[in-house]
């Protein structure tokens, strides 16, 4: 699954996590229902639920560390 957000980490032309946040800022401006959006990808397979728990753990992470703020 490739998403712009996987795909500007792979670049790491500047800081990852800056760039993280600023896909994650223009995801949550296009993305309209994010949790049917998750739920969508679980059910089809195109995520797996042990890389949900991954991300999700990273977000906790992130959002913690006030990168959002």
């Amino acid at each position: 699954m490739t998403t712009p957000l996987f795909n500007a980490l792979n670049g790491q032309q500047t800081n990852p996590m800056s760039q993280l946040v600023t896909e994650a800022r223009r995801l949550k401006q296009t993305m309209q229902n994010p949790r049917a959006e998750v739920e969508r990808l679980l059910q089809t397979g195109q995520m797996s639920q042990q890389k949900f728990n991954e991300l999700s753990q990273i977000a906790q992470q992130i959002v913690g560390s006030g990168a959002f703020k």
